[in-house]
């Protein structure tokens, strides 16, 4: 079966004044429909850069990032976007909801930009937010609730259009330990039911929770294991 996501010889590169900084160096990687996998590094190792790659927010020097059967290494910002929007679902160490709005709008917003008519919107978002466990706190606001229901509104908005691949970078960095567990339960049953994780992470602990490990350092993959 072919790979969802892959990287062939990916390879990313800044200039820091008259320094070239290299955070990705020759990148091969490949991850299949339905996997649970960690990616691990230390701050500076490159997790992050591929993390953006990935996720469509930036682009290879060199190289090749297949997403299914397209080649996105080379397309534009709006084409991007639209991969971006219909095909990943991202969740963030900050949360990144809006305090003026609902747990169900925050929800909702996101499958506004997707074209998706409001009726069909607001029963996905409803959906969604019920599975992570939320169903009495649809019309809470952010400040409203702890940092685990926060961080359980942003699963919410991820899933609820069903993408094909959903990218966690360090989504328990901001929570207590029962709060992290819990976190990282929903994250295992959304894999059970057939969801493609890739999680982001320096915690080894964390990153044990997934099916395969991937560790990172100097740009490079020192390790690729299956748990």
């Amino acid at each position: 079966m072919n790979p969802l996501i892959e990287l062939q010889d990916c390879c990313k590169t800044y200039l820091q004044g008259k320094n070239t900084v290299i955070a990705l160096d020759h990148i091969d990687l490949r991850i299949r429909q339905g996997e649970f996998v960690s990616i691990v590094g230390s701050s500076g190792s490159g997790k992050s850069t591929m993390m953006n790659i990935l996720g469509c927010l930036d682009s290879p020097t060199s190289g090749r990032y297949l997403f299914g059967s397209t080649d996105v290494s080379k397309l534009k910002d709006r084409q991007l976007s639209e991969i971006r929007n219909r095909k990943i679902g991202f969740i963030f160490q900050g949360f990144n909801l809006i305090p003026s709005l609902s747990a169900l709008e925050n929800v909702e917003l996101p499958l506004s930009y997707r074209g998706i008519p409001a009726a069909k919107r607001k029963i996905a978002a409803k959906e969604a937010l019920c599975q992570v466990g939320l169903k009495n706190r649809l019309q809470h606001r952010p400040s409203e609730m702890s940092g685990g229901q926060q961080q359980r509104v942003a699963i919410a908005r991820a899933i609820a259009a069903s993408p094909s691949i959903i990218l966690a970078d360090e989504p328990t960095g901001n929570l207590d330990s029962k709060s992290g567990t819990e976190i990282m339960q929903i994250l295992i049953d959304l894999h059970r039911e057939g969801r493609t994780i890739v999680l982001i992470t320096h915690d080894n602990q964390i990153a044990a929770k997934a099916e395969r490990i991937i560790r990172i350092s100097d740009g490079r993959i020192i390790s690729d294991m299956a748990l």
